[in-house]
C-alpha cells in the first residue's frame, strides 16, 4: 500500500501470501511519479538497491534504514522515518474490519473490494 497520510491511501495491490512484498511494491512505485520534492518512507523489506533506485528515478527521496548486515550502509533521515508509523496506523484502522484481517473473502476481487470499502468508511469517519 502507498499512503499519503495516516488517513489517505493512494494505491494498493495484493501479493500472494508466500511471496515477498518488494516486487509488488516496485510495481506500485512504477505507477506513480513525484511532482515535487516527496519522501518515500519504506520499511526494511523495501531497502534493496533496485527499489531505492526506482524511487529516485521516479522523483522520490527514499527514506529507508539499511538492514543491520549491510556492508555499505547509507544515511537516512531518522526524523522523517519516524513518520512511517502513520502508514502502520492506517493498517491498524483497516484491520478493525474483521473481514479484512481474517480474510473471509476467497476471491481476490472480493477482498480488494472490501479493502476499498474499509478505506472509504475509515475516510468518512
Amino acid at each position: 500500500m502507498v499512503s499519503a497520510t495516516d488517513r489517505i491511501s493512494v494505491k494498493f495491490s495484493l501479493s500472494a501470501g508466500q511471496c515477498h512484498d518488494a516486487p509488488q511494491g516496485r510495481k506500485l512505485i512504477e505507477q506513480m511519479e513525484a511532482t515535487e520534492q516527496c519522501f518515500l518512507l519504506m520499511d526494511r523489506a523495501y531497502e534493496d538497491d533496485l527499489t531505492r533506485e526506482l524511487a529516485v528515478k521516479q522523483g522520490y527521496t527514499p527514506v529507508v534504514p539499511p538492514k543491520k548486515n549491510r556492508k555499505n550502509p547509507w544515511d537516512y533521515d531518522k526524523e522523517m522515518y519516524k513518520r512511517r508509523n502513520e502508514v502502520e496506523r492506517l493498517f491498524r484502522r483497516i484491520k478493525r474490519f474483521r473481514r479484512v484481517f481474517t480474510r473471509y473473502e476467497k476471491l481476490d476481487v472480493m477482498f480488494i473490494a472490501f479493502i476499498t470499502i474499509a478505506l472509504i468508511v475509515d475516510t468518512i469517519k
